[in-house]
């Protein structure tokens, strides 16, 4: 038999095999034994039923009893003592298809479309007219179904009653949910619904333009300084016995010493060092310039890159434009 075979050497089958509905059980196991479910999660589900049954029993229900309405009261009933777990309404829901195929229960009720349910599927359409994808069309919908329980909770008969101030507060509300990706299809996607709404004239005010707008900037993410041991290891990482690596090197002395700019280190010229006062003229932003004294590890730094590592060039500059430049170092 496939569920013996599917659940060999399982004692909590043979134990839910031998209970009062074992043809039950052996017909679920079957149908998850067709459906390719793990062994795990076939042993999960079918653990689920043999609860299920045992609290039909003792709740005075018969089998002919169960239905959709019965199977959500006792997930209510069994998230008060146990963790309720992604698969268990799926679960159920297939053991109520298996019921439904032996005749033991009657056919599901049609589901009751509501106003809010018309209203998605018609956006739906609506943007199925205007091209979109299926799955993009898909990643709309629930949040337009949120933003609907949400902002018009009378079953979506106030849609021409949403204003700016909703729209708002509910992107305030949200936008920190997820990452700032998140947010802005968020925010696409009520632009799109808004829109909508105008257009079919259920909502008499343009109010797409309401939706803030979420910004997201390329390099947020980056650290904004280094610690000093990370600074250490990237000085460490520089070969000076190459000329690339004492250049490097040198570079990174005076970005992490001086805490000078990349463009402040590109416009440092060879006149710019006065090596017997020990110090160096910084041409820095607006054009202003300013005097800063070189520590003697910078100052060996930079005398050990002119010597060894620094081309043959005419160009005042310390960093020699022939050599890469400042902002992209050899060693990254």
């Amino acid at each position: 038999m496939i569920a013996e075979q599917y659940l060999s050497r399982s004692r909590a089958f043979r134990r839910l095999k031998n209970a009062s509905h074992r043809q039950l059980i052996e017909r679920y196991a079957v149908r998850l034994a067709e459906e390719g479910i793990a062994k795990e999660g076939g042993l999960r589900c079918l653990r689920l039923v043999g609860d299920l049954m045992k609290w039909i029993a003792s709740s005075g229900f018969r089998v002919a009893d169960i239905d959709e309405h019965v199977v959500e009261r006792y997930l209510r009933n069994r998230a008060t003592k146990h963790s309720v777990h992604s698969i268990d309404r799926p679960a159920l829901k297939r053991f109520l298809s298996v019921l439904r195929e032996a005749g033991m229960i009657g056919p599901a009720e049609p589901p009751r479309i509501t106003r809010q349910d018309r209203i998605i599927a018609e956006f739906s359409d609506h943007l199925c007219e205007r091209g979109l994808a299926p799955r993009s069309i898909v990643r709309h919908l629930p949040i337009i179904r949120r933003f609907l329980c949400e902002v018009c909770p009378a079953n979506a008969v106030d849609l021409g009653k949403i204003d700016h101030a909703d729209i708002v507060r509910y992107v305030e509300r949200h936008a920190r949910d997820g990452s700032p990706e998140l947010a802005k299809a968020m925010c696409w996607s009520l632009r799109a619904f808004l829109r909508y709404l105008h257009h079919k004239g259920l909502n008499s005010v343009p109010l797409s333009g309401c939706v803030p707008s979420i910004r997201q900037w390329k390099f947020a993410s980056l650290p904004t300084y280094l610690s000093a041991e990370q600074v250490q290891k990237v000085l460490d990482g520089c070969d000076r016995r190459s000329a690339f690596g004492r250049r490097d090197y040198a570079i990174i002395m005076m970005l992490a010493k001086l805490g000078l700019r990349a463009n402040e280190v590109a416009t440092l010229t060879l006149d710019d060092i006065d090596w017997r006062s020990g110090e160096m003229l910084v041409r820095a932003k607006g054009r202003q310039r300013a005097r800063m004294p070189i520590p003697p590890d910078v100052g060996a730094a930079v005398v050990a890159y002119l010597r060894d590592g620094r081309p043959k060039s005419s160009s005042r500059q310390v960093v020699s434009p022939y050599s890469r430049s400042p902002r992209r170092l050899h060693i990254l």
